[in-house]
């Protein structure tokens, strides 16, 4: 029976291995097989890029004060919101003081106005709130949005949901090129793209690398388990957020009291997460990929405390 692709991979790794071992003494080459057992793989070199979103930085007088708050606790990277009243120079006065990069923005009325609402005034709405976040992102050199596509909800069939929300989004695929910005669907609690191959099969829809997927980990704990959901998004991830989820809390003392919990003392398996993003490569990135802590933020010694615990999190 000739070998699958898999038998014959393995077959060519551990063949100069056995060619060495053949040249031992069948007690000595027991010993060298038992030791090569014991000994651990060398771990990939993770170039994951930290971030934290700016709603989290409970100190500071201006966002100067702030970006410069999250730089001491060791944070490279920031996710701001997108429309805002704050003026686009204030940001970039203070990304180029303090040296803190935004990233990513996020679309601040995907919420209030979904995409998929039945009012067209709605609809036209979040379409002008989209093309601004979408504006403002390339202003600020960030590479990415973050979008939730559409809420499902009785008023809102699932089914329509789905084809309007890729409908709209479809509209601003050529400002999103012109301006060389990724529109990142999110994956929350909107009951909407429930399963990770409905989630791939969503931004595979559009053909269009331009549209990719902002995935979520503490966000999936609920329903699902984060690293199958890495592994079958795969190359479509480009930004994830930082966050854990506990099921006993759930279960004793309601839903969203499975947020409060630290970084690593949930559900979320991060030994598996990171070994998910190992095999698609989102870790190992030559030019690193950003992950963006997403929780209770707080005081320069909280904020230091959850940069501590992604380090933790990051050499698993």
């Amino acid at each position: 029976m000739p070998l699958s692709r898999r038998e014959l991979l393995h077959s060519a790794a551990i063949a100069p291995a056995l060619g060495a071992l053949a040249a031992l003494s069948p007690r000595a080459a027991a010993h060298q097989l038992a030791k090569t057992a014991e000994t651990p793989a060398a771990s990939p070199k993770r170039t994951l890029r930290k971030a934290a979103m700016i709603g989290m930085v409970g100190e500071g007088e201006t966002l100067r004060d702030k970006f410069q708050l999250l730089r001491d606790c060791g944070f490279e990277g920031v996710e701001v919101d997108s429309p805002t009243t704050i003026e686009q120079k204030e940001v970039l006065d203070a990304a180029a003081a303090t040296g803190l990069i935004v990233h990513g923005a996020v679309n601040s009325v995907h919420w209030r106005l979904p995409l998929n609402h039945p009012s067209d005034k709605i609809r036209d709405q979040a379409l002008q709130g989209l093309e601004t976040c979408l504006r403002d992102a390339a202003a600020f050199g960030a590479s990415s949005i973050l979008l939730v596509p559409g809420i499902v909800n009785d008023d809102m069939p699932y089914d329509e949901c789905y084809n309007v929300s890729q409908e709209q989004i479809r509209k601003v695929i050529p400002l999103a090129r012109e301006l060389k910005v990724t529109i990142a669907v999110e994956n929350v609690w909107n009951g909407f793209l429930l399963s990770p191959l409905e989630a791939a099969r969503y931004v595979d829809d559009f053909n269009d690398p331009i549209v990719a997927f902002h995935f979520d980990i503490g966000n999936v704990i609920n329903f699902g388990r984060p690293a199958q959901w890495i592994r079958i998004l795969g190359q479509r991830i480009v930004k994830i957020h930082i966050k854990d989820f506990n099921l006993k809390n759930r279960d004793e003392k309601g839903l969203w009291k499975g947020f409060d919990v630290e970084l690593g003392e949930g559900n979320a398996d991060w030994p598996a997460v990171m070994r998910a993003l190992d095999a698609t490569g989102f870790s190992t990135a030559e030019q690193g990929r950003w992950a963006t802590a997403e929780v209770r933020g707080g005081d320069r010694g909280r904020l230091k405390q959850i940069s501590e615990q992604m380090d933790r999190l990051f050499v698993m």
